[in-house]
């Protein structure tokens, strides 16, 4: 049982994708009256599998009542295969490294917290966040298509490029560090019968990787990497993006003329730059960042499960704090900012993934085709994931609550 010591509080959540929904779900449970608006006209169906690891995260899934319904539809794949240029495997990671205890597809995770949060928050889809106005009463929100309102909070939860971070806390660029790499995703029909495993054909500085869909045997989803210099100017439109790609991957060998047939058919792709979001604050005033918006790094691992631990610390010092944001959101950042850190400071994926040297890449193979090297990257990862201090906000929330009121 949850005590209400949110009831009467209003907070729009800006971002419908893992972090939103999860703090919503807490949010609602003490009683916030809480609306989630997405830019999106519905869920996001694209985007990569996604993992969670150890008991801090696999906890607060199985406290939020997810956990069930994700083993459900969990890939079961997660395992990496380093091929050359015929196909033939030159290591492999086992799937603990790369999908961790718990791997589902993010439009899976979207869509069941979305589900398990929707009974009780508002969902605007299709509108954003215009402008903000930070108020000692509240803040009045002003949107693209709905009309004006006004919450006691809000909280950005919209990812690397948050609207909210560029609102209230300034231009992009003060924030956000291109990493030298992009990333891409798409899918296309697997008319070459490959399975979930996922193959990857690296040369320096460009990785392509393809497997089947766990649910689908007859789609596949091709994934590469490139190295690249920072975007200038607007953000590249898709024609410009298919260019990007056309251009980092043609004239390489194995799958890759294939992958690329497919990307000049699909209709929906996922591209975004590798980098590094660094806020000095994640609050000011009634406003506060939660997720990618605060700490992420594209691809880089354990985003997901640090979003969710996230949003139940937010949640929860709230509660605690009786809606006191100035104390909570204080000590959400206390506890968030180490937990964080690491793995957000030294992550480099595109480094790890497409090394833009030989001399790179060889060194990276010949790391990573040693056993010892792998139970080793695999024991850190867990590690880094379990925060044993967590607190108990449920717990506290109700202890506080009774030692004011007796007869509760």
């Amino acid at each position: 049982m949850f005590t209400p010591t949110l009831r009467g509080l209003r907070v729009l959540v800006s971002g419908a994708g893992v972090a939103g929904p999860a703090l919503a779900w807490w949010l609602t449970r003490y009683g916030a009256t809480t609306t989630v608006v997405e830019a999106a006209p519905a869920l996001r169906t694209s985007g990569f599998a996604v993992d969670f690891r150890g008991p801090t995260h696999l906890g607060l899934l199985g406290r939020m009542g997810v956990l069930d319904e994700l083993r459900a539809v969990q890939t079961h794949a997660g395992a990496m295969s380093r091929v050359d240029a015929d196909g033939r495997e030159i290591w492999r990671l086992p799937a603990a490294f790369a999908g961790g205890d718990l791997e589902v597809y993010r439009r899976d995770l979207s869509r069941v917290l979305h589900a398990h949060s929707a009974d009780h928050a508002e969902y605007v889809f299709g509108d954003r966040i215009a402008a903000l106005a930070d108020t000692a009463d509240g803040v009045r929100v002003e949107f693209e298509r709905s009309g004006p309102r006004t919450y006691d909070l809000v909280v950005g939860a919209d990812g690397l490029r948050s609207g909210v971070r560029r609102l209230a806390f300034g231009p992009p660029e003060r924030y956000l560090r291109h990493l030298g790499h992009y990333l891409a995703g798409w899918d296309l029909p697997n008319d070459r019968g490959l399975d979930t495993l996922g193959r990857q054909y690296n040369v320096p500085g460009r990785l392509a990787g393809v497997s089947a869909d766990q649910w689908d045997p007859d789609r596949a989803t091709a994934f590469v990497v490139f190295a690249g210099s920072p975007p200038v100017g607007d953000w590249p439109d898709l024609a410009r993006q298919r260019k990007m790609i056309n251009d980092a991957f043609a004239g390489l060998g194995w799958h890759v003329p294939w992958l690329l047939a497919g990307l000049r058919d699909t209709t929906e792709l996922y591209f975004d730059s590798i980098a590094r979001v660094t806020v000095p604050r994640w609050h000011t005033g009634r406003i506060a960042l939660l997720g990618d918006a605060a700490w992420g790094v594209t691809l880089g691992g354990m985003g997901v499960g640090t979003g969710l631990v996230g949003a139940y610390v937010l949640a929860g010092e709230l509660a605690v704090a009786g809606g006191d944001h100035r104390r909570a959101f204080a000590a959400y950042e206390r506890r968030m900012r180490g937990y964080a850190a690491r793995w957000q400071k030294g992550a480099s994926p595109g480094k790890f993934l497409a090394p833009r040297t030989g001399w790179g890449l060889w060194l990276r193979d010949r790391l990573l085709s040693r056993p010892v090297v792998q139970r080793s990257m695999i024991r850190h990862t867990g590690a880094l994931a379990t925060d044993q201090a967590l607190p108990d906000y449920p717990a506290l929330v109700a202890a506080d609550a009774g030692a004011v009121d007796p007869a509760r």
